[in-house]
């Protein structure tokens, strides 16, 4: 390590903010604070003037209009499907994968794809104040490295279906080469990983049992789609005579790790069985809209006790990796199917985004909320942009009226990532001309 680095690190870095939201006691907002950062952790959350008096020689970045809030995290996406942005729109989710998605990925998914599309996706998220996703898709280890390019925090799935592709011929084979790729990244301090079957109706009972036996041993957090849909359930019965849900819970899958993304169509006995589980559900209710899959229930669920974060899906079922966009929806939907204004308000809808989403991941010791200790994973939103003004609630604002496009400012590990709208680490017109090269690749 050069000289100059080990001063850079022994130099606190403060961020100045009109509002900080730590998320962290639950609706807190401190006014004209500032976030001291050392070593790529939170020192302290203090006054700016005494922030100023205590530390005169720190590296200051000074945000008086703006309210800084946790990293975003994104608890379910495909990252490399970015490169399938508006590919087959309008069409119903079994036509769209077996007749549109599949055919591209059977033709196209490859290492180099997924980097590309990966690096594509991370540039989209950290523009708009995301600071860790968690991935399911082909290649793990080729959206890894893109990860680590751009400084991004990633859990990585460990793939498991059972349709072969260019990158395994097998469900053993996809198990295989997954934990290959956890042998080989597991000492990135970014990285971390999730075992993904894709759903219950792409896996068979054998691949489960195998994945539970792993499971055993590795503790690891199971990232599956689950009861998205009515057709999907209806199958699980016609099949296997049981519901999706049973039959993991048959198959000893149904546990504090499980994070069953969707989670639509759900009776009332299947959340209590979730609950006592002490199990998660990814919400994604931009993508459930589109795919006319249907209308989630998070704030029964959160009522329950299940623990619920935000999701996106891909690009391809959303066209956009926008938490900002997945929580005023989320909160909206609740309001709008339970008719009572006062369902998931703000602050919920914010911590579904942030400490929710991390404690779904297992780390919520280090990310997910501004307090001491933690990783300095942060995002600054201006809202004293004109079209946000005037303020009352900065903490409403962010939810029901800001904006990805309102991201100004994004650190990870206390490093910028974003600084006034402009990647540090990405290349914009680097990634515009690989995506062009996929995009006549595909239309091909």
């Amino acid at each position: 390590m050069f000289a100059e680095d080990l001063l850079a690190q022994s130099v606190p870095v403060v961020v100045e903010a009109g509002w900080i939201i730590p998320v962290d006691p639950p609706g807190k907002v401190f006014a004209d604070h500032a976030v001291v950062v050392m070593d790529g952790r939170i020192r302290e959350l203090l006054p700016v003037s005494a922030s100023r008096e205590r530390y005169p020689a720190a590296r200051r970045t000074a945000l008086p209009g703006h309210a800084l809030i946790p990293g975003l995290i994104n608890l379910h996406t495909h990252a490399a499907m970015t490169l399938m942005r508006g590919l087959a729109d309008d069409r119903a989710l079994m036509d769209w994968l077996q007749n549109h998605i599949w055919p591209v990925e059977t033709r196209l998914a490859s290492s180099d794809f997924v980097r590309d599309g990966t690096l594509l996706a991370c540039a989209e998220m950290l523009r708009g104040g995301i600071t860790c996703f968690n991935d399911m898709y082909f290649y793990p280890e080729s959206a890894g490295r893109a990860a680590l390019a751009a400084s991004m925090r990633a859990a990585l799935g460990i793939i498991v279906i059972e349709l072969p592709s260019a990158y395994a011929a097998d469900a053993q084979d996809y198990l295989s080469k997954g934990l290959a790729t956890r042998d080989e990244l597991k000492h990135e301090s970014l990285l971390s990983f999730c075992v993904a079957p894709h759903a219950p109706y792409t896996v068979s009972d054998k691949a489960f049992e195998r994945i539970a036996m792993l499971q055993g041993v590795l503790d690891l957090p199971l990232h599956i789609h689950l009861h998205e849909t009515r057709d999907e359930i209806e199958q699980s019965l016609a099949r296997h005579g049981a519901r999706p849900l049973a039959r993991l819970q048959r198959l000893g899958l149904v546990d504090a790790n499980l994070i069953a993304v969707h989670a639509v169509h759900l009776t009332a006995q299947e959340t209590s069985v979730l609950a006592a589980a002490g199990c998660h559900v990814a919400h994604c209710p931009s993508s459930n809209l589109k795919l006319a899959s249907g209308i989630a229930a998070p704030a029964g669920l959160l009522a329950a006790g299940v623990n619920v974060g935000l999701g996106t899906d891909g690009a391809a079922s959303n066209n956009r990796l926008d938490i900002f966009t997945e929580m005023r929806l989320a909160a909206l939907l609740a309001k709008g199917t339970a008719d009572d204004p006062t369902v998931l308000p703000a602050h919920t809808a914010l911590e579904m985004a942030t400490i929710r989403a991390a404690r779904a991941l297992g780390l919520d010791d280090r990310i997910g909320t501004l307090v001491p200790g933690k990783c300095a994973d942060m995002t600054a939103v201006n809202l004293d942009a004109l079209e946000l003004l005037p303020c009352y609630d900065p903490l409403s604002h962010l939810v029901y009226a800001a904006g990805r496009e309102h991201v100004t400012h994004v650190w990870v590990n206390g490093e910028p990532l974003v600084e006034d709208g402009r990647l540090t680490r990405l290349d914009a017109g680097e990634l515009a001309a690989k995506t062009a090269y996929w995009r006549e690749k595909i239309k091909a």
